[in-house]
């Protein structure tokens, strides 16, 4: 692939103030126009003003599949990429001017308190705080780029835009990327009809998506050691689709999601070796039971495996299920934490929001199937847990009442003045 240049990257190149925000739609080449400039800005510095540019998201995961991820295949494709100047342990490219890119996360505190840098790129914005990108920008000389799609109002339209002189904001659409697969652009426009949705990433304009399914998951970084593995989520695919499968832990009254596998092409073997590498194959694993000789199969070869119960109001129940537990879910399910972002009831012909999950882009549905699938398994398991803490409460308030009020210890000195000689 080479990465062509575009309306979007023209608009990019255009800006020239410090702050130079890209919000903008879908499929808009937001996150590729800025590391094209970037790299060429970083190629055309002169040896003497050797740069450092720093490319910034929520988390390394995030980074490695999303802006590290293009970055590499944009080097590559050009043929600029060079091994012997690649440092994997601290992921920083020097260029032959002497010029740097290096690529970190938020999360990471002595990183965003730590060296100063000429460049900076945020991606995703929004799914950043407003601490990070200040200790960021204090310590960043020339300019800084922003990009997110505008889902929700954050940080930026109240603390940056409306508050700086020193910005530039643009927005683009899909329609500025002429790059873009025609079959893109036509899976796009048949979402017309989903005014939210299209007002955020068809037209790129600020705006709430409708119909999100999940809302106030947790972000964590890792699965605590006194968590208690509870079930696996197991979605079929194989070419078109992704395989996934999800831990659910039970930790502190709530539940854990743990991305463990998203890949395709893998058989069912395949599937069977990556649950057993594990060593937690006597788990039960809830998988799509639309596939019961694939279920057999892994079965036969030791994992502890059974289909999902479907029929008539399975899917919204199972949909309840999940929303009723308050759920976190680890950093480094990326594509799940997309999934769950992205996630939305379907719209009717007339654009009105319905009671079933819009299974039309299976790059959303596919985790959330996964996750609903091993909830769907464990009513009892979450009443139980209900109970117990419901019996907790109540032993915990008789114990109070037996105990009686407790009586304020009379202390002296409090009373001096009445005790005092005229």
């Amino acid at each position: 692939m080479y990465y062509q240049k575009t309306t979007a990257t023209q608009r990019v190149i255009n800006l020239t103030k410090r702050i130079r925000a890209v919000q903008g739609g879908s499929s808009a080449s937001k996150t590729i126009s800025i590391l094209l400039y970037l790299i060429a800005s970083a190629q055309s510095d002169k040896p003497a003003e050797k740069t450092l540019t720093s490319v910034v998201s929520e988390s390394i995961p995030h980074l490695k599949r999303g802006a590290l991820r293009d970055f590499k295949n944009i080097m590559q494709s050009h043929n600029y990429w060079d091994d012997k100047l690649w440092n994997a342990t601290d992921s920083i490219y020097t260029f032959e001017t002497g010029s740097q890119m290096e690529f970190f996360s938020t999360d990471n505190g002595a990183k965003l308190r730590g060296a100063r840098r000429d460049r900076l790129f945020l991606n995703e914005a929004n799914n950043n705080s407003f601490e990070a990108f200040e200790q960021l920008e204090i310590r960043t000389k020339d300019f800084i780029f922003l990009d997110w799609n505008p889902s929700e109002e954050f940080w930026f339209y109240e603390e940056v835009l409306r508050k700086r002189d020193d910005v530039d904001h643009i927005i683009l659409t899909y329609k500025d990327n002429e790059a873009l697969d025609l079959k893109i652009v036509q899976s796009l426009e048949l979402r017309k009809n989903r005014v939210g949705w299209w007002q955020v990433y068809g037209l790129g304009l600020l705006g709430e998506v409708e119909g999100k399914i999940y809302t106030d998951w947790q972000i964590i970084d890792e699965v605590p050691h006194e968590a208690r593995l509870e079930r696996r989520g197991l979605d079929f695919g194989y070419t078109a689709d992704p395989t996934v499968i999800v831990d659910i832990y039970y930790y502190n009254g709530g539940y854990i999601v743990d991305e463990i596998c998203y890949r395709k092409g893998m058989s069912n073997r395949a599937i069977a070796d990556h649950l057993t590498a594990t060593g937690n194959v006597q788990v039960l694993t809830i998988a799509d039971s639309a596939e019961p000789k694939s279920i057999a199969e892994i079965a036969d070869y030791g994992v502890n495996i059974i289909g999902a119960i479907k029929g008539p109001g399975s899917v919204s129940q199972g949909i309840q299920t999940v929303q009723d537990q308050r759920i976190s879910i680890t950093k480094r399910s990326v594509r799940t934490i997309k999934a769950y972002r992205n996630y939305l009831y379907a719209v009717n012909k007339n654009g009105k929001v319905t009671n079933d999950p819009d299974d039309s882009n299976h790059e959303w549905s596919n985790s959330m199937d996964a996750i609903r699938y091993a909830f769907s398994n464990m009513i009892t398991v979450i009443a139980r847990q209900e109970e117990k803490q419901y019996n907790t409460l109540v032993n915990r308030h008789i114990a109070q009442l037996k105990e009686g009020p407790k009586q304020k210890t009379w202390n002296p000195n409090h009373y001096d003045q009445f005790f005092q000689e005229d």
